[in-house]
């Protein structure tokens, strides 16, 4: 379903909203004031945001003002005890997406998110390229050079996460949790086997990978040179 931040200073509406969301089987997020929240969705770019108004620090307002002039699209949606048509208008001029007045219906709340996650997956691009390569995730294939490279599922999930965010750093845990979920039996350790043998599938030279770089001893980034480029299609 994809990946969504709640940024919601109350304890027990925060684990609710959690919980509903991962029944319906989406990755969560949480925070619990307005700076935490702000910069987990820099470095997490979520798929989705539930952006509580009135929260410690900086609030909702001020966190979609800089998600937004960070040129990040993904939808927001804003939770507010206010009914006052100029904070909401407000709001939507922050660039928030929709907003749900408290007391909500948690069901309202949930198909309002799932409407806009329909439309957000009808914009991701279902093929990428880059260099000689090219991912058709319309039937899982990877092509090098013409050839027909076959992927583990793991791998696949891999490689579609690196080039969904091209240029960010990914911890070993954020890898793992973007491709095997919580599964206990999955270390780190796997995590690096298997973007050892995915750069061998994709790399012109394993050895001096301009694809996926070690950042550091954490982090693993995905770019691609600039004389390759990198297009997508629908």
């Amino acid at each position: 379903m994809g990946t969504v931040l709640i940024v919601e200073d109350d304890p027990v509406l925060r684990r609710g909203l959690e919980d509903n969301f991962r029944v319906k089987g989406y990755d969560t997020l949480t925070a619990c004031d307005g700076n935490e929240g702000l910069a987990n969705a820099l470095k997490e770019r979520p798929d989705l945001i539930i952006l509580d108004i009135m929260l410690p620090g900086i609030d909702g307002y001020e966190v979609c003002s800089h998600i937004r002039a960070k040129n990040l699209d993904m939808p927001i949606i804003m939770l507010t005890a206010r009914h006052e048509e100029s904070d909401v208008v407000l709001g939507l001029n922050t660039g928030a997406d929709d907003y749900v007045s408290k007391p909500f219906s948690i069901k309202e709340l949930l198909a309002r998110a799932n409407a806009f996650m329909r439309r957000r997956g009808a914009c991701e691009p279902l093929v990428y390229e880059f260099g000689g390569c090219r991912l058709d995730l319309r039937n899982g294939t990877l092509l090098r050079q013409g050839e027909d490279v076959a992927l583990t599922p793991g791998e696949l999930k891999m490689l579609h996460l690196f080039l969904k965010r091209p240029g960010c750093p990914l911890t070993r845990e954020e890898i793992r949790a973007a491709v095997w979920g919580h599964a206990r039996f999955v270390t780190v350790r796997d995590v690096d086997q298997t973007i050892a043998r995915l750069q061998r599938k994709i790399e012109p030279d394993p050895s001096r990978p301009p694809y996926i770089r070690m950042m550091g001893n954490e982090d693993y980034q995905f770019e691609v040179p600039q004389a390759h480029g990198n297009r997508t299609d629908r």
